[in-house]
């Protein structure tokens, strides 16, 4: 696939074999990166890719999810650790648990800086182990607790983060970290044989080539806490092998979905903030304008569910209320519906294969008369640049995944700060995956993944200067 941009404010067209299916395509990257690779084995240099057909690593989960009964390893309340539990992430994992004292119980905690918030969360909830990322805060730690009954152990550093990870009495860990900095943990978990309530999206768009084979040596399961992962997972629940047909992921469309394609090279950074249902950070919020989250989740769903991106498509669906659909074999389509709760994803990868009740105070329930009507359509491809962007760059595998990723995150950086326009954050990603054509491996190590993550964010850096941006005016 290639983006044809004339300039870094306007955007021309891209260009299709088959103009009504472009989410079914096998597109190229400007520069000609071909996007069915195979393992070549070797050293770094030897492995940069010369193949045709790429291996894909086993799939986090299969195409089925059937209960294992009888396999509960613990009394009482269900234990789990917390990586990033001053994040929304880990606060919303916390909500879960006070309101479940009877079904969960937290033994370890780990955060970045926030010691405030992280005091108040030992105090209420006595883990075992604390781990502050921060090393220069553990003193500031120390002090606030050092009147607390039951102290708990703390390690400093990304040590002491990885001790969270795989605390021997943990059944489940939340990832809640977010970047690369998630990785080391999450693959500490794996190793340690703890099941992952995965929400760091670098674990497998960054990390899957390594992360799921991984997981598969240790039987470890992966359950996704994002909302349209476990709508997927959810409806898959109890099918046979081989039933799934084809993911269907919902997206809002984001800031700009009512907006024509030839206004968008006049986009301000306060319009892309302006998201049509929720208020959520910036990073995120951009990322729906663009779709790139939406292209992200369709990687990290052909890693979930083993699916062929020829089987992921995405629709947009502007109510958020449906929050991912799958096909089935016979072509029945199962979805799940419920408010957007980030509460309802998180509860599900902690209480799996069980439902735990919840009451209507705190956990709206639906009401569908009152809604009204949901509608779709398809999503734009001229607008969203990014779907196939993201499809080539999940069918070229290996680390290219994890630096469309970082170099989206970069960009959305940049343009944040007003160093680039709109349309540029496109540009960027599309030069540092074109850029990173000749050194894509197709089986790398954590440390290659890692290095290539933080290659990608320099690169795309890099890029600024060239792009000549003029400030739009407010």
């Amino acid at each position: 696939m290639a983006l044809n941009l004339c300039s870094p404010t306007e955007l021309n067209s891209i260009f299709f074999t088959d103009p009504f299916n472009s989410n079914r395509l096998t597109p190229k990257l400007s520069g000609g990166l071909s996007l069915r690779r195979k393992e070549c084995g070797g050293t770094v240099s030897r492995r940069r890719v010369s193949c045709s057909v790429q291996s894909q690593p086993p799939p986090a989960w299969p195409g089925r999810a059937i209960p294992e009964l009888g396999n509960k390893t613990w009394e009482g309340p269900k234990p789990i650790s917390i990586v990033g539990s001053t994040g929304s992430i880990g606060t919303q994992t916390l909500d879960i648990v006070a309101e479940n004292p009877d079904k969960f119980k937290v033994v370890a905690l780990a955060a970045g800086s926030n010691i405030t918030l992280l005091v108040d969360q030992v105090k209420r909830f006595k883990p075992q182990l604390v781990a502050v990322r921060n090393e220069s805060l553990i003193a500031e730690l120390e002090e606030a607790l050092k009147d607390v009954e039951q102290k708990p152990e703390i390690i400093p550093g990304e040590q002491g983060v990885i001790e969270v990870a795989r605390h021997p009495d943990a059944v489940t860990v939340v990832t809640g970290i977010v970047g690369c900095a998630g990785l080391k943990p999450t693959v500490a978990a794996i190793e340690a044989g703890k099941d992952i309530a995965l929400a760091n999206k670098e674990t497998l768009i960054a990390g899957g080539p390594f992360v799921l084979p991984l997981a598969q040596k240790h039987n470890v399961k992966i359950l996704p806490a994002d909302s349209e992962h476990s709508a997927i997972f959810q409806c898959i629940q109890g099918l046979p092998e081989g039933a799934l047909r084809r993911i269907i992921l919902t997206a809002s469309g984001g800031a700009f979905r009512d907006w024509p394609v030839e206004k968008l090279k006049d986009v301000k950074v306060a319009d892309a903030l302006k998201h049509p249902n929720w208020s959520m950070g910036k990073k995120i919020t951009v990322d729906s304008a663009t779709l790139f989250n939406k292209g992200l989740e369709v990687i990290e769903a052909h890693y979930l569910f083993g699916a062929d991106y020829d089987d992921i498509d995405i629709v947009i669906h502007p109510q958020s209320i449906i929050h991912s659909m799958i096909e089935t074999q016979d072509s029945s389509v199962l979805a799940q519906l419920g408010w957007p709760d980030m509460r309802l994803p998180i509860l599900y990868t902690l209480s799996w294969p069980d439902r735990v009740y919840c009451s209507e105070v705190t956990w709206p329930r639906l009401d569908l008369c009152k809604l009204g009507s949901l509608t779709f359509k398809a999503p734009d491809n001229v607008k969203y640049p990014s779907m196939n962007l993201a499809y080539a760059a999940g069918r070229a595998g290996g680390t290219m995944t994890g630096v469309l990723s970082a170099a989206n995150e970069k960009a959305v950086e940049m343009f944040l700060d007003e160093k680039i326009c709109y349309l540029d954050i496109f540009k960027v990603v599309e030069l540092t995956c074109e850029k990173h054509q000749n050194e894509l491996l197709t089986a790398p190590s954590l440390e290659e993944i890692i290095h290539y993550d933080l290659w990608a964010r320099k690169f795309a850096a890099s890029l600024q200067s060239s792009l000549s941006f003029t400030p739009i005016p407010a």
